[in-house]
């Protein structure tokens, strides 16, 4: 079945695991070391979780790289379907 409009894995981060932790996103920020703006910028969606992240989250014990990667994968993926496209035909296989 078809995910409707998946959550940002950085909204996950930020509602969900930062709270259980009792962490903020200076502390998670310097204990992965990364910096606490391009961090900010990822939990209130406006940038893409990198693979460079989601190996430092998963060095931090908090999940694991693939699956962030399969998150981010699953938002973009959604939010190219629902946007305007050109018509694009099939190619014909030669």
């Amino acid at each position: 079945m078809a995910m409707f409009n998946p959550p940002h894995p950085g909204e996950a981060l930020r509602e969900d695991v930062l709270p259980a932790l009792g962490l903020t996103v200076t502390s998670l920020a310097r204990h992965i070391g990364y910096s606490r703006g391009q961090l900010s910028t990822v939990l209130n969606g406006r940038a893409a979780l990198s693979a460079d992240l989601a190996l430092r989250l998963e060095l931090a014990g908090l999940g694991t790289a693939s699956v962030w990667i399969a998150q981010q994968g699953a938002y973009d993926l959604w939010q190219a379907r629902h946007r305007e496209m050109p018509p694009i035909s099939r190619l014909a296989v030669a």
